[in-house]
């Protein structure tokens, strides 16, 4: 038996799984802290249900990649200090997120996650830790498609610009 065979939780980790790893632990983290902020100043109540869907995948990830870097003998990022919570109404119009901008700012991020998900499980030789990066992509995934669904609904999508009326072809003889 060769030393990636068996158990994939006792093979070891090469670099790069653990930088993605502590990258994708780090990331979480952040998102749990800025998402808690955007809650803040959120107002409709679908929108806040989508950012405690985020906050709890990313506390689930986190706490799942820790996991495995302690197991590991590495050290992962700090967390974050909690947010206090805040009343939308005590946050002056002006200084606060509008529920159109938030959800852009979400939906990009998930894009950026499902990035990163594609990219470590592509390069993972360890079985179980692309399989564990599927899930997060899955989870991100679901959510994305909320969050679209979401904005659709809600008028606050501004698409790029739409080709309505294809230009007729004109054919070149060579």
């Amino acid at each position: 038996m060769g030393i990636l065979s068996g158990n994939p939780k006792h093979e070891p980790l090469h670099y790069g799984e653990v930088f993605d790893i502590w990258s994708a632990s780090t990331a979480a983290k952040g998102c749990i802290s800025s998402y808690r902020l955007l809650k803040n100043h959120c107002g409709d109540k679908d929108l806040r249900k989508i950012l405690d869907d985020v906050i709890d995948q990313a506390e689930l990830e986190a706490s799942e990649l820790d996991t495995i870097l302690i197991k590991n003998g590495i050290v992962p990022s700090p967390t974050f200090p909690d947010r206090p919570k805040a009343n939308v109404e005590d946050i002056p119009a002006g200084a606060r997120f509008t529920d159109q901008e938030i959800a852009p700012m979400v939906s990009v991020d998930i894009a950026a996650g499902l990035v990163a998900c594609s990219q470590t499980i592509g390069k993972s030789v360890r079985e179980d830790l692309a399989a564990l990066f599927k899930k997060y992509h899955d989870a991100k995934a679901a959510t994305g498609l909320k969050i679209l669904r979401l904005s659709k609904e809600k008028g606050w999508l501004i698409p790029p610009p739409l080709v309505l009326n294809k230009p007729e072809t004109v054919e070149v003889n060579a």
